[in-house]
């Protein structure tokens, strides 16, 4: 069932209104840990309020109110509410679409949370407006449910490439606050969606924030677009692979409509049309297993067929009943019902009737080559945890990388001097009483933390890149040390630097 209220225009005036209310009250992440208490704090990104309810049950300081009402979704007094929003009043609220009084309560009808964003330019928040979680509502959501910062929204936000463009689009934008960190590098945005509820917040957030130049387009995938290109294209899209049967909800934030992963398939066969030369588009995505063909040779098939270039990480594998099982918890259906049980005999049904043996989640980052063919084609399992702070910076100095790399044959390599990444370790492992490790690792504190097996020639060679020597002198003096053939070694270890290069351990100086 959809929402029974429909979320009204948002007017800006009282969005700059609730905004000063929110900012006169402190409305900031770091107060509400304060307010409430580590272990509560933790206890909502479970999904738990309880805590926070009890802590903050006699405390009508506005942080307070603002945080029962807006934060965990319970309703207030009218009276604290009129206090904690001196600017907007309750009326405001209602005018929002935001809160309904009832007798002498005021009830959410949504929540607005505090988000802190971190990029290479600054640290900061902002306040983003979402629909009533399944906490706040006690039971499963509406299909139209807008989806406020979960973990896949903070995923994407972190690999957005940081380099500044002048047109993005914000595809299948929910909430907004992928355009919301869009717009910190590109001129102009447009976010678009199919469901009208989710481009009203998306204006709610951007004026709620004071940023501009964010339009908002009503239509499904690349339709609002059409014969339109742009620099830069993000995607959260509702890739959630959900049976097409009657009785399994469809809900607007996760399912695109398409059979199985059809909608991540269409995009990756349709975004090339809407980038400039040099352009990039990201996304998040799920990809099926297949009668044994692995879920990523099936997105490279995609690629190929795109004529873009690609880096696929594939994060994540989930066995059919542990994916059906995120997705119906994930909108309030709890285990051990007879709901849950027909709606998990559903999704088994689907997956069975294709053949479907694994589910894969990562990341898909597509560029339209500049110029001539792709030159770029990662395909790449990373189950490692990885801090996805700074990533988005860590993948376009890897793009830049990768087109210089291009351009440079091994003699050109060998002519270049590199420095070794400020966070790279290396770590070196003996076996009892052995003078000589048996194992030499490399390990990458930031980017995607990877760990790589050297061996003493290249282990020396990364050690010694301080931007003094060029490479080429250096794979000599190592051979002279090593006592081998310093053409051989050169043949081996100018392959394993580009690779070097690419991932981030290295970088020309």
């Amino acid at each position: 069932m959809p929402h029974p209220e429909p979320l009204p225009e948002p007017d800006p005036a009282l969005c700059r209104a609730l905004a000063a209310d929110l900012n006169a009250a402190g409305f900031r992440t770091d107060a509400l840990r304060e307010a409430w208490g580590a272990d509560a704090d933790g206890a909502l990104g479970r999904g738990h309020a309880l805590p926070i309810r009890r802590r903050l049950k006699d405390d009508d300081r506005p942080l307070a109110v603002i945080a029962r009402l807006f934060g965990i979704g319970d309703a207030v007094p009218v009276v604290e509410a009129s206090v904690a929003f001196a600017s907007l009043g309750v009326s405001g609220l209602e005018a929002l679409g935001l809160a309904l009084r009832d007798g002498g309560m005021l009830r959410p009808l949504a929540l607005v949370r505090p988000q802190a964003f971190i990029d290479e330019d600054a640290v900061g928040e902002w306040w983003v407006a979402s629909d009533l979680d399944e906490a706040a509502l006690g039971g499963p959501l509406p299909e139209d449910h807008v989806l406020g910062v979960g973990g896949a929204s903070l995923t994407l936000a972190g690999l957005q490439l940081t380099t500044p463009v002048a047109r993005a689009l914000d595809l299948g934008c929910g909430c907004g606050i992928q355009s919301l960190c869009a717009r910190r590098v590109a001129a102009s945005v447009v976010a678009t969606d199919v469901s009208e509820r989710a481009l009203r917040f998306t204006r709610l957030n951007a004026l709620l924030n004071g940023v501009d130049e964010i339009r908002t387009r009503a239509g499904d995938m690349f339709a609002p677009v059409r014969g339109e290109r742009f620099d830069r294209i993000v995607s959260n899209p509702p890739f959630v692979i959900t049976p097409r049967v009657d009785g399994v909800p469809a809900y607007e934030y996760r399912d695109g409509g398409r059979v199985g992963d059809g909608l991540v398939a269409e995009f990756v066969a349709g975004v090339g049309a809407h980038l400039t030369p040099g352009g990039t588009a990201q996304l998040l995505a799920n990809w099926e297993t297949r009668d044994g063909v692995s879920g990523l040779d099936r997105v490279r098939e995609w690629v190929v067929a795109s004529g873009l270039d690609a880096w696929v990480i594939e994060r994540e594998l989930l066995d059919p009943v542990a994916y059906a099982e995120l997705w119906i918890r994930d909108a309030g259906t709890l285990p051990g019902t007879a709901a849950f049980d027909e709606l998990l005999g559903a999704w088994l049904d689907d997956f069975a009737a294709r053949g479907v043996s694994e589910v894969g989640f990562g990341y898909i980052l597509l560029r339209r080559p500049a110029s001539g063919a792709p030159t770029l084609a990662r395909y790449e399992r990373m189950p490692q945890p990885v801090a996805e702070h700074g990533l988005g910076a860590h993948l376009a100095r890897s793009l830049v990388a990768h087109d210089r790399l291009m351009g440079l044959d091994d003699a050109g390599l060998a002519a270049s001097t590199l420095l070794t990444a400020g966070d790279v370790t290396e770590a070196r492992h003996h076996l009892p009483g052995a003078p000589e490790p048996s194992v030499i690792e490399l390990r990458q504190g930031g980017g995607f933390g990877r760990v790589i097996d050297v061996d003493p020639a290249l282990a020396a060679l990364v050690g010694a890149c301080d931007g003094d020597l060029a490479v080429g002198p250096l794979i000599a003096a190592i051979a002279q040390l090593l006592e081998v053939d310093p053409a051989a070694l050169r043949a081996e270890l100018l392959p394993r630097v580009r690779e070097l290069v690419f991932t981030g351990f290295l970088a020309f100086a």
